[in-house]
């Protein structure tokens, strides 16, 4: 790892550090000042905009972390000398090929683009910044369904319908996706958390949106669902900034087939994950059908897709559904402790970070996110789903 630190006119002056001492080192130095270099080159056009970029990144007040810096990096030298012509630093040299590496990977960009992608960065590091809003930032919009919480760059969602155990209306579909754009584009935000109120994490769909429809307004019924539905996971899949999911209790079917497109899961060892679609006569939601054999294998998703095994918070954990599970009394104060500790981090670091990491399976998450809803839309008006319904509010009376 490495840390950019202050420079001389002439050259960028990059320190090397073990993993432990650059901790000591960016604690020290949270209130330096990094500085470009001044040493002519062949500038394009944008001379004078790239100078002003450079001064207001020496003015910057936040760090934004190691891979922003190597970015700037390898933008700056691309701008000032062209394409990368150094040789290759040896395997030892770490810190020396994570610099040549961002350097490289630019290839042909041209000088004059690479001033203009290197004032963009800067423009927008400097932007979070000017633009953020006090600390505590007050209750806001509030959504149906949902209790929205914004303090400390944390915006936080919560299904609060205990009484329902946090099933989920068409309203809040709605209101969840409006939640998401709103944290996303709101630069007083660095990441976002979904949880529930209650005992309940989310009972998945409230099965009463399928209640007082006609034979005749089934179709247009599952028309308006396949696209109330799509448009609502596809905001998980487009969140551009770290997810953190809750889980503080039960979570069933459309409460649990999105958790893998959030970035971080922590449950209560009182949580439960349950996906009965085949009891309910529908099929897998949420790209459910490409992420849980992913990252479960196709026996245990199998398990939970097709044959409705519900699985304890300790057996998700074991299938890597969830990251850590906590006991149910020091749940809150544990999860807490620790978004606020990854709150603080550099927040153009975690969302340009975010963003590659789901860069490469974008496009393929919104294709099965559309071929399941395409499924459900003719699963909603089969006999074998509505008998099922029926026979759900049936035992349910």
């Amino acid at each position: 790892m490495a840390a950019l630190c202050v420079v001389s006119k002439s050259k960028i002056i990059w320190n090397i550090y073990s993993h432990s001492s650059l901790r000591k080192c960016l604690l020290k130095s949270t209130s330096a000042r990094w500085i470009h270099v001044s040493a002519r080159a062949n500038y394009p056009a944008h001379d004078k905009e790239f100078e002003k970029a450079k001064e207001r990144l020496n003015s910057l007040k936040e760090d934004p972390g190691p891979n922003v810096k190597l970015k700037i990096y390898g933008l700056f030298k691309q701008a000032t000398q062209g394409k990368c012509n150094a040789p290759k630093p040896g395997m030892m040299d770490l810190v020396g090929k994570a610099k040549w590496n961002a350097w490289n990977e630019l290839g042909d960009m041209t000088q004059d683009d690479a001033q203009k992608a290197y004032i963009k960065v800067v423009e927008e590091l400097a932007g979070a910044e000017s633009s953020a809003p006090a600390e505590n930032l007050g209750p806001g919009e509030q959504y149906d369904g949902l209790k929205i919480t914004r303090e400390n760059k944390v915006f936080h969602i919560q299904f609060n319908r205990p009484a329902k155990k946090n099933a989920i209306t068409w309203q809040m579909y709605k209101g969840i996706g409006k939640a998401f754009k709103e944290a996303a584009e709101d630069d007083a935000y660095s990441i976002a958390v979904i949880s529930g109120t209650g005992d309940y994490y989310c009972s998945g769909n409230d099965l009463s949106n399928f209640t007082n429809v006609t034979p005749e307004q089934i179709p247009k019924m599952a028309s308006e669902g396949r696209a109330v539905l799509e448009e609502f996971v596809n905001a998980f899949i487009d969140f551009p900034k770290p997810l953190i999911a809750l889980v503080n209790g039960p979570a069933v079917g459309i409460g649990v087939t999105p958790l893998p497109l959030c970035d971080v899961v922590y449950a209560t060892d009182l949580a439960t994950f349950h996906t009965p679609f085949s009891a309910l006569g529908q099929s897998p939601e949420a790209c459910s059908s490409y992420t849980f054999p992913k990252i479960m294998g196709y026996s245990k998703a199998n398990e939970m897709l097709l044959f409705n095994k519900k699985i304890t918070a300790a057996e998700a954990k074991q299938v890597n559904l969830v990251s850590e599970v906590f006991l149910n009394d020091s749940f809150v104060r544990e999860t807490s402790t620790r978004i606020q500790q990854f709150a603080k981090c550099p927040p153009q670091s975690l969302r340009l970070s975010k963003i590659l990491n789901r860069s490469s399976e974008l496009e393929l998450l919104k294709k099965v996110n559309k071929e399941e809803c395409k499924l459900l839309e003719e699963r909603w008006q089969s006999k074998e789903c509505i008998n099922a319904v029926m026979a759900f509010f049936s035992r349910k009376s």
